[in-house]
C-alpha cells in the first residue's frame, strides 16, 4: 500500500516538501529571520531596566513627544484623506480643464523628500525670505506691524507632510476608483444619486480598503519623518530617538523610545485592519468599459482645476522652482569633485539596495509560487513588515546586534592574529544596505509578486517536464517575462533609498556623506541655499518612478477603451 502524504509523520512530510521545492523554504526562513532581527531587537530592549534615564525623559520630554507625535499623525491623516480622495474622484469621474495632465501631475510630490520641501519653504516663508520681504516693501510694514504664521511649528509640519504624502492616498484610491464596475455606479445614478451623493454613498465605501491602506502608508511615513520635524523643532519620537542616542549617549533609552514608536506603528496597523471590518467587495463581471465621466460646466470646472492645481503647485512646482532658483544663484560651493563623491555614495548605496531587494523579492515571490503553503505566506508577511517600521527604529535595531558582532569579531581577529580590522559591519556600508533591505523589501516584493502571478502555471509545468529545476525555470522562463517589473521594482527601491534620511544619518560610516545627508547638514547649519543643490538632485531622480507609476495606472483598468460591463 502506498502511504498518502497525510498519513506520513510530520518530519517525513517536511522532508518530502523540501525535496519538491528544493531549498526555497529554508532560504525564505533565513530571509524572514534577518529582516525581523532589528524589530525583535528593539522589542527586547523594552524590558531592559533603565529607571534613571526614563524618569528624566518622563519628567521632561516624553509628554511632548507623545503630544506632538499624536497631533502630527492626526493632522496629516485628515489632510491626506481630504486631498487624496477628493482629487482621485475628480480625475477619474469628471471632465474639466487639465484633467488628463492632473492624472500624473498629482503624483509629482512623491518625488520630493519631506525634509527638502521643509528647507525650501523655510527659506521662502521666513522673516528674511522673499515673501515677507515683498510684503514689507509693498505695504511699508515694519517688524511688529503684521502677523505671519510661523512655518517652523507643528502646524507647518502638518501642512508640509500633508502636501508630500497625500499621493499615497491618491495613488491607491484612484486605482480603486478605476477598478469599480460601471454597473454599480449606474445603479446608483438610476436611484437618483447625483455625482456627490454617488461619491459619498457608493464609490467611497467600495474603495474604503484602498483609502485605509493609503492613509496607513502616509501615517507610517509621518512617524518615520526625521529631517523636517528636526528642522522645524517639533519634538517627535523619531527626533527623540536620534537625540537620546547621540546627544545623551543612552542607547538603551533610545531603543526603548524606538519600542514605544513601534507600538504606535502596530496600533496604526491594527486600526487600518479594523477599519475594513469583515466587509468584502468583489467584481461580479470580468467585462469592463470606460467609466462614465461627468462633464463639469461653469464655475465647477474651474473649481475642480483649482482643487487639483493647489496640491500640485504647493507640493511640487513651487518647492522645485525655489530649489532651482537657490541652486542657480547660491548653490553648493563644493559643486565639483566633492559633490560627485556625494552622488557616487548615494548611487552606489541605492544600486546595491535595489539589486538586493529585487533579488530577495524574487526568491520570496517564487517560493510562495512553488509551495503556496501557510508557512511560505507567513515568511512573506514577516519579511515585508519592515516597510511599516520607521528608519530610526530599524537603525537602532541593527546597531545593537551588529555592534555586538563587531566587538566579538574584532576581539577574535585582533587577539588571535593581531589584525586591526576596525568595525567591519557597523563601520562600513554593510549596515546601511542591511537597513535599506529591511525597510524597502516590501516595495520590491509587491511589484514582483504582482507580475509573477500573471505568468500562467502551465509554463512551470512545461518547463519541469523538460527536466529543468525550480531555479532553472525561474532563470530561463520567468525572469525574461517579468523583466519589466523587476526593473520597475528596482527603480522604486532606488529612489526610496536616495530619499531615506533617518537610517542613513544613524548608520553611515565616519566621513561618509550622501546627497540626503549633505542636504540635511547644510540646512541644519542654516545654509539653505547651499543645501538646494543636493536637494534638487534627489528631486530629479525621484521624478522617474512617478512617470512610470502614472503610465502603469493609465493601463490598469481591465478592458480600458473597449468591452462592456
Amino acid at each position: 500500500m502506498v502511504a498518502t502524504a497525510r498519513s506520513l509523520p510530520l518530519l517525513s512530510r517536511l522532508a518530502l516538501g523540501l525535496r519538491r521545492t528544493g531549498a526555497w523554504p529554508v532560504i525564505m526562513a533565513v530571509i524572514a529571520l534577518l529582516v525581523s532581527l532589528p524589530v525583535l531587537t528593539v522589542l527586547s530592549q523594552i524590558f531592559v531596566p533603565a529607571p534613571e534615564i526614563w524618569s528624566h525623559l518622563a519628567s521632561t520630554v516624553l509628554p511632548r513627544y507623545l503630544l506632538n507625535t499624536a497631533g502630527l499623525t492626526l493632522g496629516v491623516a485628515v489632510g491626506v484623506l481630504v486631498i487624496g480622495v477628493g482629487t482621485a474622484w475628480l480625475v477619474v469621474m469628471c471632465r474639466f480643464p487639465g484633467q488628463r495632465w492632473f492624472e500624473w501631475a498629482l503624483l509629482l510630490p512623491l518625488a520630493v523628500p519631506t525634509y527638502v520641501i521643509a528647507y525650501a519653504y523655510t527659506d521662502f516663508f521666513q522673516f528674511a525670505g522673499p515673501l515677507q520681504s515683498f510684503l514689507r516693501e509693498t505695504f511699508g510694514w515694519g517688524a511688529g506691524d503684521y502677523w505671519f504664521p510661523p512655518i517652523r511649528s507643528l502646524g507647518g509640519a502638518i501642512a508640509l507632510l500633508t502636501l508630500v504624502l497625500y499621493p499615497y492616498v491618491y495613488l491607491l484610491t484612484r486605482a480603486a476608483f478605476l477598478e469599480q464596475s460601471v454597473c454599480v455606479l449606474e445603479v446608483g445614478r438610476t436611484l437618483g444619486r447625483g455625482p456627490w451623493r454617488l461619491f459619498a454613498t457608493v464609490a467611497v465605501p467600495l474603495a474604503r480598503p484602498a483609502i485605509a491602506g493609503g492613509a496607513a502608508l502616509a501615517l507610517m511615513e509621518t512617524l518615520n519623518e526625521f529631517g523636517a520635524v528636526q528642522f522645524f523643532a517639533v519634538d517627535t519620537f523619531t527626533a527623540g530617538i536620534y537625540r537620546t542616542w547621540f546627544g545623551l549617549g543612552e542607547r538603551t533609552a533610545a531603543a526603548q523610545l524606538a519600542g514605544v514608536l513601534l507600538l504606535f506603528v502596530l496600533l496604526l496597523l491594527v486600526i487600518e485592519r479594523a477599519s475594513r471590518g469583515k466587509a468584502q467587495f468583489f467584481h461580479t463581471s470580468s467585462r469592463y468599459r470606460e467609466l462614465p465621466r461627468y462633464e463639469l460646466s461653469g464655475a465647477r470646472r474651474w473649481l475642480a482645476t483649482t482643487a487639483c492645481l493647489f496640491p500640485v503647485t504647493l507640493g511640487f512646482l513651487l518647492p522645485a522652482g525655489l530649489l532651482l532658483e537657490m541652486s542657480l544663484t547660491n548653490g553648493d560651493q563644493q559643486l565639483g569633485w566633492g559633490f560627485l563623491g556625494y552622488i557616487f555614495n548615494s548611487v552606489s548605496l541605492a544600486t546595491a539596495a535595489a539589486l538586493g531587494a529585487v533579488g530577495l523579492a524574487v526568491v520570496l515571490s517564487y517560493g510562495v509560487r512553488l509551495s503556496g503553503s501557510g508557512f511560505s505566506q507567513a515568511m512573506v508577511r514577516v519579511s515585508a513588515m519592515g516597510y511599516a517600521i520607521p528608519g530610526a527604529v530599524v537603525a537602532v535595531g541593527i546597531l545593537i546586534p551588529l555592534g555586538w558582532l563587531d566587538q566579538r569579531l574584532y576581539g577574535l581577529l585582533h587577539g588571535e592574529w593581531g589584525w586591526d580590522v576596525g568595525l567591519v559591519l557597523t563601520g562600513t556600508g554593510f549596515a546601511l544596505v542591511y537597513a535599506y533591505l529591511v525597510r524597502f523589501l516590501a516595495v520590491s516584493y509587491n511589484a514582483v509578486q504582482a507580475s509573477l502571478t500573471k505568468v500562467t502555471p502551465s509554463m512551470d509545468a512545461a518547463s519541469r517536464t523538460l527536466g529543468r529545476t525550480a531555479g532553472g525555470t525561474l532563470r530561463r522562463v520567468h525572469a525574461p517575462i517579468i523583466r519589466g517589473s523587476l526593473l520597475g521594482a528596482g527603480i522604486l527601491v532606488f529612489v526610496d533609498v536616495m530619499k531615506e534620511l533617518p537610517a542613513t544619518i544613524i548608520l553611515r560610516p565616519f566621513d561618509f556623506t550622501t546627497l540626503a545627508v549633505r542636504s540635511y547638514e547644510l540646512a541644519s547649519d542654516e545654509r539653505l541655499s547651499q543645501s538646494s543643490t543636493a536637494s534638487l538632485a534627489i528631486v530629479l531622480v525621484g521624478i522617474i518612478p512617478v512617470i512610470l507609476l502614472s503610465r502603469a495606472m493609465r493601463r490598469s483598468r481591465p478592458g480600458s477603451g473597449a468591452g462592456e460591463a
